[in-house]
């Protein structure tokens, strides 16, 4: 049945008991307010993927890349080592490679707490210029010309005495980064690390791979002394 109403508007509000017109007026903001709130969720992430910029392609194979690289090599130089070979050194103010290893192992725990620091912060190399080349950072593995001290805490090369534990726990915290390098969403590049000479995260993530590197070709220079035992 259709009901027709020919009076004005204003009395078909004077006619509903003043308990309807609440009940109406109640439910009414319910549904905007519900409307706005699903209006703005669905904003937000349809927007989400725009303002968000994860690593891009090339940089994440690259990461991949060395970090396996590294992480592998190194198991390959210490392999089948005796404790003679192991504890040997060149010099009194040398390291062993026992000692090369037990490095790496305290240090880059530090590194990788250094960089999740750095990209809880802001973005913020749209305002910075980094202070290296992605090569500067890649030539800094390869080249030993120049020898660097080693300071942070991360010279105390006896805090593995043994070398099995040492490589485990180098090899145990490379799983967990190359882990990270596989499925991260972060902007590495956006990111700033370091206060005087600034670079960015995904550079400062790549050194900590060149640093092992270079740390490898110390422990090819040991092996390739003169001195060096047999077994």
């Amino acid at each position: 049945m259709t009901f027709l109403y020919s009076g004005r508007p204003s009395d078909v509000f004077r006619e509903w008991p003043l308990t309807t017109m609440l009940f109406t007026m109640n439910r009414l903001r319910r549904y905007v307010f519900r409307g706005w709130t699903i209006l703005t969720l669905t904003v937000c992430l349809l927007s989400a993927p725009l303002f968000a910029t994860p690593m891009a392609k090339d940089d994440r194979e690259h990461l991949l890349v060395h970090f396996e690289m590294t992480t592998q090599m190194l198991a390959e130089q210490v392999r089948g080592l005796s404790p003679a070979q192991l504890e040997y050194k060149a010099s009194a103010d040398r390291w062993s490679i026992r000692e090369v290893v037990s490095h790496l192992a305290v240090a880059e725990p530090d590194y990788w707490r250094d960089i999740q620091k750095a990209l809880k912060a802001a973005p913020d190399m749209k305002e910075k210029k980094s202070a290296a080349t992605d090569a500067d950072i890649l030539w800094y593995g390869i080249d030993r010309v120049v020898h660097t001290k080693t300071g942070g805490g991360h010279e105390k090369v006896e805090t593995y005495k043994d070398m099995g534990e040492a490589l485990g726990k180098f090899q145990a915290l490379r799983a967990t980064m190359i882990e990270y390098i596989k499925t991260t969403n972060d902007d590495m590049r956006a990111h700033s690390y370091g206060d005087r000479e600034v670079i960015d995260c995904w550079q400062w993530m790549l050194e900590i791979s060149t640093h092992a590197e270079r740390h490898i070709q110390q422990i090819r220079e040991i092996k390739n002394d003169p001195n060096f035992p047999k077994k």
